[in-house]
């Protein structure tokens, strides 16, 4: 969330808001043109010694900060986790269902409405009711469209009036809620399952309708009825049959307790039904995989079953959002529901699978040549000198939007080789981040064990209160990581501060149960997040800033990647691309298969489980109900932009709501306009660049990168993929152009499907346009070569002495004859974004070679040249090779002999890239070259300022 939303409680009617927590003291802050409010908060205590558990460099307190409020209920008072006795792991927030674990309102110790679509529930002491809305109703003067909860019927047992609900087991998409009193019964609901499976002891099977049904199935233990337009079948044990007294039937359910209660699209779709009826729903799992070599997610949505009370079809009935079948083969036709998200549709048995394309997640853009570097230089100065770069006292989410800003600006100084500015901003980045990654000073975080979460101190918009926003928060904190992980990669090892990280990450969206619920802030079925962590309200959960939730993901892969945890990174793709299915569908109305007939909005600001409303969680103008959903700008927000005709109507939407070109976040609008029209956004940006606020996440420097590389190299298109998680394609009019990241330690080729290729050398960011920058500081990048002396080190060429000795590996030729032929496995070591002028003198080089005892062994160089960094080499000068002799010791391999080939005339180099290349021309054995140390290799290269 970007500005505090409503500070007190709300009624739980018609018109919900989220539940705030009250916060001390208010003062206005103006943002970005917009007037928001503010908290003054008290940072949290220092915390004792025996309290701080370190995690590598950095620690998280097990006890809570003195004068702290953790999760709590309306009136302030610590809440625990509503759970049965036999519930086993960390307690699930932040799900459609949160209300039943979660006790926001001390008079409900049941829950609110749960929106599991296509059918609805409610919880009260005699059982669960059941309904299921199909016609959409306008409210708020048309500002919000709901399918409010209306009961059918209720599913209980005999003589049940128990206290409370209780959770006793949960999967990825469903739960089972159990109420003690008298009998006890246990209800597993899910998203997406028509089925409702119950479970009685001590009490007979009761199934209550709120009117009198029209019965047009009676068969002994299978009941067909329909109540206010909806149609349900109910099945008791075999043998047990149904009994009516009144609007209610009852029904023996002896030993195994089980019934069942299906909601049905007709009632011709009994026979379809009928098989499953006595297949128990008793979990639910999404599993992904993600392809880099085809640019392909493969997502499998499995329940898993159990047969109870007879013979049953193995399996369950699935009702498919719009985000499933439209990449699904599953579906049987004929059967469908209509739902807040659009027709669901049935798919039968154990799963359903949706296949979708992964389009790439950059950690930034290339800077266009076209730019004015000169420019970029002095605003990324004007940041630096700036007298505040964090809030006072900070939060979770301004201190993260601090530091997302400082981030995206890092790339960009490395691109245009203002290596001054890039070093100062990580270490501003590394300062702050890691304060929140040690406890014990005056923000930190905190480990509440009851609810298996991460809270941080300070908090903001109930995040530790009501466990409301953490993805929302925590990826600014792994967007900052992920960027100083791009430059150190020590930094980031688990035992130095990526543990701590990867803490983070997981109490957002772990894998596994341990220390965190599995997928806490995403919900798989869902295909996107939920921000309220109780879900206290009449309307369900609830989601606001899905492009926030997006960021989350997107740093995820890129910490992932970066690092080289390919099980991070590819939760990162699951999510981002998942994500990227929903939120223009959804939020959007993209398709035009949601909102439905007189909703007059072209986006909503907020998803509910009812609906979807236009408003957000505070009186903002248009723009910032549009805008909420596309900031923070960064380059995993090109999902935004997967069809630009689509980008291009809500812009146009936004103008031709507000009578004008937006005034509020212009600058968010900008971003989002470039997506479409890049040379509009431009225009744009340069009328008024000197005069416009930046909103409090973004920042001009970041913003003129933005527009001027959109504007250089056009739309996203996605008729293009490539075989790894980091890349994007453009299109100008036809114009293709490609760019590529390598988070990894080697250089790589990047395929694109259309069959082009891009070199990319170790943490670099590779284009065909433009300067991408990255890699380690120490190893040059983006820079003036002062004298041309390179050293070679293990991931490229310094351009500075490398003090610690070390040594690369050439490997052996396998006895073939390479002379002249450098094989996939050469080493290959280079320097990017390099400029100077041409000296007029030669290229030269001592590389000490050894191949210990072994004999017939030769090595082999060649140095490439790409003056302009276009991806095509200009020259390249391939040498003699050096036979090397068999007695242990270093000897030097020169350039004395001379080249045996060279192609191209020597020129200037600007922004370009110098490449060495080695390779075993001969022999069985491996060599190794000496690098650092005062007497490792050396590339002398013919430039100089």
């Amino acid at each position: 969330m970007d500005h505090p939303r409503s500070l007190s409680p709300a009624p739980r009617g018609r018109l919900p808001r989220r539940v705030r927590t009250a916060l001390t003291a208010l003062a206005a802050l103006v943002v970005g043109g917009a007037t928001a409010l503010t908290a003054v908060l008290p940072t949290a205590a220092p915390a004792s010694a025996a309290s701080l558990v370190p995690v590598g460099s950095g620690s998280y307190d097990d006890a809570l900060p003195a004068g702290a409020a953790g999760p709590s209920d309306l009136n302030g008072a610590p809440v625990g986790p509503k759970v049965t006795e036999d519930f086993t792991g960390p307690a699930p927030t932040n799900e459609w269902w949160s209300s039943l674990i979660f006790q926001r309102y001390p008079d409900n110790p049941y829950g609110e409405n749960l929106y599991a679509h296509p059918a609805t529930y409610k919880p009260h002491a005699g059982g669960l009711e059941m309904g299921h809305p199909r016609t959409p109703a306008l409210v708020g003067g048309g500002l919000k469209y709901e399918y409010p909860h209306t009961a059918d019927l209720t599913l209980g047992a005999v003589g049940l009036n128990a206290p409370a609900t209780r959770v006793a087991d949960s999967g990825d998409w469903t739960v089972t809620a159990r109420w003690e009193g008298g009998p006890t019964l246990d209800v597993t609901i899910g998203q997406g399952l028509p089925f409702a499976h119950a479970r009685t002891d001590g009490g007979d099977a009761r199934v209550a309708f709120t009117s009198s049904p029209d019965i047009w199935h009676e068969d002994g233990s299978t009941v067909g009825a329909t109540v206010g337009g909806n149609h349900y079948a109910l099945f008791s044990p075999v043998g047990a049959p149904w009994s009516r007294s009144g609007n209610a039937f009852t029904a023996p359910t002896g030993g195994g307790g089980h019934y069942s209660v299906a909601l049905l699209p007709s009632p011709d779709a009994l026979a379809d039904f009928a098989p499953y009826a006595r297949s128990a729903v008793t979990g639910s799992v999404v599993e992904y995989d993600y392809d880099p070599g085809s640019a392909t997610l493969t997502s499998t949505y499995r329940v898993l079953t159990e047969p109870v009370g007879g013979a049953a079809s193995e399996g369950t009935v699935l009702a498919m959002y719009p985000h499933h079948w439209d990449h699904s083969d599953d579906e049987v036709p004929g059967l469908s529901y209509p739902s807040p998200r659009g027709e669901m549709r049935v798919a039968l048995g154990t799963s359903f699978t949706t296949e979708l394309t992964t389009q790439g997640i950059m950690p930034s853009l290339p800077t266009a040549d076209s730019a004015d570097h000169d420019r970029l230089r002095a605003l990324l100065d004007e940041v630096l000198t700036e007298e505040q770069h964090f809030p006072s006292p900070g939060d979770t989410y301004w201190d993260g939007k601090a530091m997302g800003r400082l981030a995206q600006l890092v790339p960009i100084a490395d691109s245009i080789g203002h290596t001054g500015a890039r070093d100062e901003l990580l270490a501003l980045l590394k300062g702050r981040v890691e304060d929140w990654l040690t406890a014990g000073g005056g923000r930190g975080l905190h480990y509440e064990s009851r609810w298996g979460t991460l809270l941080g101190y300070p908090d903001s918009f109930g995040a530790t209160t009501e466990l409301n926003d953490h993805d929302f928060h925590y990826g600014y904190l792994v967007s900052a990581a992920a960027t100083i992980a791009r430059y150190d990669r020590a930094w980031a090892d688990e035992d130095a501060w990526g543990g701590m990280v990867r803490m983070v990450i997981d109490d957002v969206a772990a894998t596994e149960e341990g220390m965190f619920p599995r997928l806490r802030s995403f919900s798989p079925y869902a295909g996107h997040g939920w921000a309220s962590g109780h879900s206290g309200f009449a309307a369900g959960n609830n989601q606001e800033s899905s492009s926030e939730g997006m960021h989350f993901a997107s740093s995820t892969a890129l910490f992932g990647a970066l690092t080289g945890d390919e099980e991070l990174r590819d939760l990162g793709v699951f999510l981002h691309t998942t994500q990227a299915s929903t939120v223009t569908r959804y939020w959007q109305d993209h398709g035009g298969q949601t909102f439905p007939d007189g909703f007059e909005h072209d986006v909503a600001g907020m998803v509910w489980g009812d609906g979807a409303d236009y408003r957000i969680w505070w009186d903002g103008g248009d723009e910032e109900h549009y805008g909420i959903n596309y900031l923070p700008i960064t380059a995993g927000s090109l999902y935004l932009g997967y069809d630009p005709e689509h980008a291009g109507a809500m812009y146009e939407s936004l103008v031709a709501r507000t009578g004008g070109a937006p005034q509020i976040w212009r600058d968010i609008h900008w971003a989002h306009r470039a997506l479409s029209d890049g040379d509009a956004a431009l225009d744009m940006f340069e009328a008024q660049w000197r005069t416009y606020t930046p909103e409090a996440g973004e920042s001009k420097a970041h913003l003129y990168q933005w527009v001027s590389t959109l504007a250089e190299v056009g739309t996203v298109d996605t008729s293009v993929t490539a075989d790894t998680a980091h890349y994007a394609v453009f299109s100008d009019e036809g114009t293709l152009a490609y760019t590529a990241f390598n988070p990894g330690t080697s250089p790589i080729t990047v395929t694109f499907s259309d069959g082009t290729e891009l070199g990319v050398a170790p943490g670099s960011l590779a284009s065909t346009f433009g300067e991408g920058g990255g890699g380690d500081p120490g190893n040059g990048g983006g820079e003036e070569l002062a004298d041309g002396l390179l050293h070679p080190v293990a991931d490229g060429l310094a351009t500075e002495p490398v003090a610690a000795e070390g040594t690369v590996t050439v490997p052996d030729a396998g006895g073939a004859n390479r002379d002249g032929a450098p094989p996939a496995d050469a080493v290959v070591l280079e320097l990017e974004g390099a400029s100077g002028a041409f000296t007029g003198g030669d290229t030269a080089f001592t590389l000490p070679v050894d191949s210990g005892g072994s004999v017939a062994n030769a090595v082999q160089v060649r140095v490439e040249y790409d003056f302009d960094g276009d991806g095509t080499d200009d020259r390249v000068e391939t040498y003699h090779y050096f036979a090397t002799n068999d007695l242990p010791g270093w000897e030097a391999y020169t350039q004395g002999s001379g080249p045996s080939s060279a192609t191209g005339p020597f020129a200037d180099l600007d922004g370009g890239t110098v490449r060495l290349r080695i390779w075993s021309a001969l022999g069985s054995a491996d060599s190794r070259v000496r690098t650092g140390g005062g007497e490792g290799a050396t590339l002398t290269v013919p430039f100089a300022p």
